[in-house]
């Protein structure tokens, strides 16, 4: 039996935690080896919840005690697409009560690899806190509800736990989405809190609720954009609490396709339309993306890379626009001669200088392949006055 999945049409995302609940349902019987304090989950069948059973159906032991709905036999499906050994350190770290901070460039897929190993380590993926340059320390550790403030002074039930406090309390995962946005002087806030896992509430001094203790199983996972380095560097004491884990990009062209065709089926197929996107263009488009992403086409040819990012999040919603296009415009023209408008569309978003690199990509290895006798490329190669406006 493959993955069952939650159905829910009044949001427009569902978290992982109710999404695979199924999953995790069934992995919490199936691995019954010793898991870290508070954890729900195995570190292995972490990992596999985030990697997936390769196919395998996994079979439940015949004592085996599940909720209702849930199957004795389960494929799980793989989530993240990317190294096995990384989310396999990343679970460690976790195990080990260490800060993760996952960094790379936009788009590589770091802020789902945090949510789906809070959803297996804690049940539940919410607890997050987005770094902003307006983000302050209260949003990191407690605020106050002033009327109860005013009318009764300073108390337990006066304060506001932030996301990252009640998780402290709970014995869950917190998340500090791109934290490097944050300034430093807020960033620090989370040195003590890495370290002596407490907080202190200088408020309700002499009382009991003067320091709000780390229950076991706390932990944080926060994460980074490359292209941010520098707006709020981190202080060498904060980066000593975490360990760091670089996401990079998919690096296998098949993978990375695969990806790209099953989220933007996915996404369009929510729009309640069917997917219509031949293989050859989704390849064509994704191939198009690596090559401008590392600045040196497949076949090794020399490609001036453009300084917006070509992320694979960005490919997907290339995809799933032209999917839409052929869904609710049928007919009206051929979804291959769509791709450049996009491809110019996600260029120039930084530097002008970028539409200018990417009719240098369509001068090089475009014309190329279309020499090379490729229809497709041919084809892509005759709308390069699209990339002239």
């Amino acid at each position: 039996m493959t993955t069952v999945l939650t159905t829910d049409t009044t949001r427009q995302i569902v978290p992982p935690e109710e999404r695979y609940a199924t999953e995790l349902a069934f992995l919490a019987a199936y691995d019954t080896g010793p898991r870290p304090p508070a954890w729900r989950l195995t570190p292995r069948a972490v990992v596999t919840f985030v990697m997936g059973s390769d196919g395998r159906a996994l079979r439940l032991p015949d004592d085996a005690d599940v909720p209702d709905g849930v199957p004795r036999r389960l494929v799980v499906e793989g989530k993240f697409v990317g190294d096995r050994a990384l989310v396999e350190r990343c679970v460690v770290t976790l195990a080990g009560e260490r800060g993760l901070l996952l960094v790379g460039e936009p788009g590589t897929a770091k802020s789902m690899l945090s949510e789906l190993l809070s959803a297996a380590v804690c049940g539940t993926s919410g607890l997050v806190v987005q770094g902003t340059a307006g983000t302050t320390e209260d949003q990191l550790k407690y605020g106050w509800n002033y009327a109860l403030l005013l009318a009764q002074g300073p108390s337990r039930q006066a304060l506001v736990p932030s996301p990252v406090l009640t998780a402290m309390t709970r014995g869950a995962v917190a998340r500090v989405e791109e934290v490097t946005r944050c300034l430093p002087e807020v960033q620090d806030a989370l040195v003590s809190l890495l370290s002596e896992r407490r907080v202190a509430v200088p408020e309700l001094a002499g009382g009991d609720d003067a320091l709000e203790h780390a229950a076991p199983g706390f932990n944080l996972i926060a994460t980074a954009n490359l292209r941010d380095k520098g707006v709020s560097e981190m202080s060498a004491a904060l980066k000593r609490r975490f360990n760091f884990e670089t996401v990079g990009p998919i690096g296998d062209l098949e993978a990375e396709t695969a990806l790209v065709r099953r989220r933007s089926r996915a996404a369009v197929e929510r729009a309640g339309a069917p997917f219509q996107v031949d293989d050859a263009v989704l390849e064509a488009l994704v191939t198009a993306f690596r090559d401008l992403r590392e600045g040196r086409s497949a076949e090794g040819w020399e490609v001036e890379r453009p300084s917006t990012v070509m992320s694979t999040a960005e490919a997907v919603s290339v995809a799933g626009a032209l999917g839409l296009a052929a869904a609710y415009f049928p007919g009206d023209r051929d979804v291959l001669s769509l791709l450049p408008g996009h491809l110019l569309g996600v260029v120039r978003k930084d530097d002008p200088a970028d539409a200018a690199r990417l009719l240098g990509y369509w001068d090089g290895p475009v014309r190329r392949r279309a020499e090379q006798g490729s229809a497709t490329w041919r084809t892509l190669w005759d709308l390069r006055a699209v990339l002239e406006v």
